[in-house]
């Protein structure tokens, strides 16, 4: 009865307890599970050391990698979705409503590139098209698309860099229409998720299928770059192409 009193009132024989660790100062690799300091992470560009797996980032941190500092200009910065299905939703939807922008700040993005007569990079990151927004969305595709036919008229460089995740409406449109394209690492790179595939064709899916390796042996990327390489291979392309 002592040793369930000590239990039920939080009491035990232990004379240690384990030693937290202040979040934000450690990061452990999802693949191969060692921990590095973070500020060390940051300067590997958020790549393991230990097994070279690329961590997501954002669209900012890619900047910084291929940019100068301060030659950043973001076009049409005031340019925002509306919601014309009037969508209701469980959660708020306005704050997630930021689907169909995209593609027209990417179309415009390339009329930008064709007036100015400047070579186009385009990043993808994408989960899928937003269902709310149903054919508006696919839409999307259509006006990227023709947008980049033009730019390929002008004789204008594109190149596209596939990031992990690329699936969606962004595999089926612009992702996969570079002159050149390129992919980081183990990036997974799709139409729909490996389960969607499978429980469609009704067979299992090949070992390592989506990643961008399995894609640049079957022709569906060019190149596979690694991210601390990026900015000196994206400008080798450019100068060969310009040539």
């Amino acid at each position: 009865m002592d040793w369930f009193k000590r239990i039920k009132e939080g009491i035990t024989t232990q004379t240690h307890q384990k030693k937290e660790t202040p979040d934000g100062l450690w990061n452990k690799c999802p693949k191969c599970k060692k921990i590095v300091s973070s500020e060390e992470f940051k300067l590997s560009l958020s790549v393991c050391q230990h097994c070279n797996y690329h961590a997501r980032i954002g669209s900012i941190e890619y900047f910084d990698i291929l940019f100068d500092k301060n030659s950043i200009t973001e076009l049409n910065k005031n340019l925002l979705s509306a919601d014309p299905l009037n969508f209701k939703d469980t959660k708020k939807y306005s704050d997630r409503l930021k689907g169909s922008v995209v593609g027209e700040k990417i179309a415009r993005a390339i009329d930008f590139a064709r007036e100015k007569k400047y070579p186009l990079i385009i990043i993808s990151k994408s989960g899928g098209a937003r269902m709310m927004e149903a054919a508006i969305s696919l839409m999307q595709l259509a006006k990227t698309s023709s947008k980049l036919a033009k730019l390929d008229s002008d004789g204008i460089p594109y190149l596209s860099l596939l990031t992990d995740p690329t699936f969606g409406g962004a595999t089926a449109s612009f992702s996969m229409l570079g002159d050149m394209n390129i992919a980081e690492p183990n990036a997974l790179i799709g139409f729909a998720g490996p389960r969607v595939v499978k429980e469609t064709i009704g067979k299992d899916l090949p070992e390592g299928f989506q990643t961008s390796e399995f894609l640049k042996e079957h022709g569906f990327i060019d190149l596979i770059v690694e991210r601390k390489n990026l900015k000196e291979k994206l400008s080798q392309i450019l100068r060969m192409i310009s040539k």
